[in-house]
């Protein structure tokens, strides 16, 4: 499910482009239908930002993240304007409330105004709040159940100051957690029997944060995040070598090092990494009534590094693979192969984003 986040939003108008603002990078993700009904990658593009851009999910330099998302819409060949951005899931407060079933549109507005106050640390005046019906209560058939979401406005305003100063228009507003889920359910239907009784385990490895999704069937039993990233090779290789942080980061994705850079500092970060995922498991098995993970999907920056898959399966035993988010879809020609390989787990969040045009 995916929320928008639109107080101050101008309404959804397909075609759109899926936009994803990180910590090192905006990514930008544009979908259509292809030929044969299904969904087609047309295109997309990657541009780097500065340390110091994006600070814990908070836009610090509107104007340098805007001109990176401005390139990017120009290197991929975008001509659609209308974007769907996302806000990261430490940014939104979210809460599961029920409601009476027979409540009209207004009134049903009015109800969430006065739960909200329950649980939202601020002023109503001070945040940007939605609300998505989820459906009849299991438990009460007199009631829905109903998916409270509210942000500071800031955190959303600075994404639509980002959006605007590029010269696009900003149309949804998600969350980066359900964006990258709504991804993983376009994997998850292209499995045996579209994956129906396996547990799955998502990670999202990214440049400071390293997120566990656990999902069954359709429906996540478990999320957590912790402090673990690409970040801290980075610093490392800069270190070593006398580098930026920058020009570390550009080397570590070519590999462009000095000989004895993979055994002094990519085996060990990987072997860190697979720790990480393996403690998360174990977090997990311990605070749920599961035992088991069926599958573990690897997504993010660092989910390409030589020799990651082969450690988390040495540590876990559990079989594990790259996520692409565009299994199953068609791949415009413009769009090369070798390269869409290495982006495509990257793109879980933006993918997801992009995918809103197809909403009904």
């Amino acid at each position: 499910m995916a929320l928008d986040l639109s107080a101050l939003i101008p309404g959804r108008n397909p075609p759109l482009v899926g936009v994803d603002v990180s910590a090192t990078s905006v990514k930008l993700v544009e979908l259509s239908t292809s030929p044969r009904g299904g969904r087609r990658l047309e295109r997309y593009a990657i541009e780097p930002l500065p340390r110091g851009a994006v600070v814990d999910g908070g836009i610090d330099k509107v104007d340098i993240v805007a001109e990176a998302l401005r390139r990017a819409w120009r290197k991929a060949g975008c001509r659609t304007k209308n974007v769907a951005m996302a806000l990261p899931a430490s940014a939104v407060i979210t809460k599961r409330i029920l409601l009476p079933a027979n409540l009209s549109e207004e009134e049903l507005e009015i109800q969430v105004e006065s739960e909200a106050n329950q649980y939202i640390p601020f002023s109503l005046d001070e945040v940007s709040l939605d609300f998505c019906v989820i459906g009849p209560s299991p438990q009460n058939k007199d009631e829905v159940e109903v998916l409270l979401a509210a942000s500071r406005k800031e955190r959303v305003e600075d994404r639509i100051a980002v959006a605007q100063a590029a010269g696009l228009k900003p149309a949804i507003m998600d969350i980066e957690t359900y964006a990258a889920r709504s991804a993983l359910d376009n994997v998850r239907v292209q499995l045996p029997n579209k994956g129906d009784g396996l547990v799955l385990a998502l990670f999202y490895i990214g440049a400071n944060t390293l997120s566990i999704s656990v999902t069954l069937n359709d429906q996540v039993v478990y999320e957590r995040d912790q402090s673990f990233g690409g970040n801290q090779l980075t610093q490392d290789i800069a270190r070593a070598y006398g580098l930026s942080f920058e020009e570390a980061e550009t080397k570590k994705r070519t590999g462009d090092l000095p000989d004895g850079w993979q055994k002094d500092f990519l085996e060990p970060f990987t072997e860190s990494c697979a720790l990480e995922v393996t403690r998360s498991l174990q977090f997990f098995f311990t605070s749920t009534p599961y035992s088991r993970v069926d599958q573990i999907m690897l997504a993010g920056g660092c989910a390409t590094l030589p020799g990651l898959v082969d450690a988390v399966v040495n540590r876990t035993q559990v079989p594990t693979s790259v996520i692409t988010p565009f299994k199953g879809m068609d791949v415009s020609p413009n769009v090369r192969d070798r390269q869409l390989q290495l982006d495509a787990p990257m793109l879980m969040v933006a993918c997801g984003l992009a995918m809103r045009r197809f909403a009904e």
